[in-house]
């Protein structure tokens, strides 16, 4: 099987490359996160799943495309509750979209080995992208392996980020409480 991995950084995909192996699958990654704040943080990530997909020899798809004000009106508008399960969706359809139009057979995402991300909005969002795109949303529960992916990560010397991405997950992580 062909899979499109939508790939959040190289610590997620990690364990997540290890499991699609074991299933055989020919996975190719897809680096498409537009919800990535500040720039400097998006070139981090994006150099750590480089630095990963070198290492793995996986070739990987790259969307540099970088424009928050884009990103803050698709995803927050006037309203920022919601936001994850729209910006996970807004994720998945563009690795549908590649997916469908490259002839994969499948797509998924390094999102599901995550504790911290909302697995129902993942399942939601792949099945919608899912319908739109006409190709297989494979969501698989990751998150035994988390620890292992921690690992992984502080073995090979790759970048962990402390907040998901958005400016207002930074703020959520970083503000006094």
């Amino acid at each position: 099987m062909r899979l499109l991995l939508h790939m959040c950084c190289g610590p997620c995909a990690t364990a997540t490359l290890d499991h699609w192996a074991g299933d055989g699958a020919d996975v190719t990654g897809f680096f498409h996160n537009p919800n990535i704040h500040p720039l400097l943080e998006f070139r981090r990530r994006v150099t750590g799943v480089r630095d990963l997909a070198l290492a793995r020899r996986v070739h990987v798809i790259e969307d540099l495309a970088y424009d928050p004000s884009a990103w803050f009106r698709e995803i927050v508008g006037e309203d920022a509750s919601g936001r994850c399960g729209r910006c996970i969706a807004s994720r998945l359809r563009a690795t549908a979209r590649v997916a469908a139009a490259s002839g994969y057979d499948a797509f998924s995402t390094t999102l599901a080995i995550s504790p911290w991300q909302d697995h129902e909005a993942i399942r939601e969002g792949g099945g919608s992208a899912q319908q739109e795109h006409h190709v297989e949303f494979i969501y698989r529960d990751l998150r035994a392996a988390y620890p292992d992916s921690r690992r992984a990560a502080r073995e090979a010397g790759l970048y962990r980020q402390k907040y998901c991405g958005c400016l207002l997950s930074e703020w959520e992580r970083y503000r006094e409480k």
